[in-house]
């Protein structure tokens, strides 16, 4: 596994796909990032256990 993975997911506002860009060296995690197409603030936790891609949970910031 990467130190980094790009995880494909979708925005919780307008539905697009989009690649995010995650740090698999920090086992959890928890941020906004704007999403790419609509631009709003998405919140995102990152769980990464060490084998294989890291699983997302992606929500809208008033969730």
């Amino acid at each position: 596994m990467h130190l980094q993975e790009i995880v494909e997911t979708n925005c919780p506002y307008c539905g697009e796909a989009i690649q995010l860009l995650v740090d698999c060296s920090v086992p959890f995690q928890e941020y906004i990032e704007d999403c790419q197409v609509c631009c709003k603030p998405m919140q995102i936790q990152a769980n990464a256990d060490g084998e294989g891609i890291p699983e997302l949970s992606v929500r809208s910031e008033n969730e």
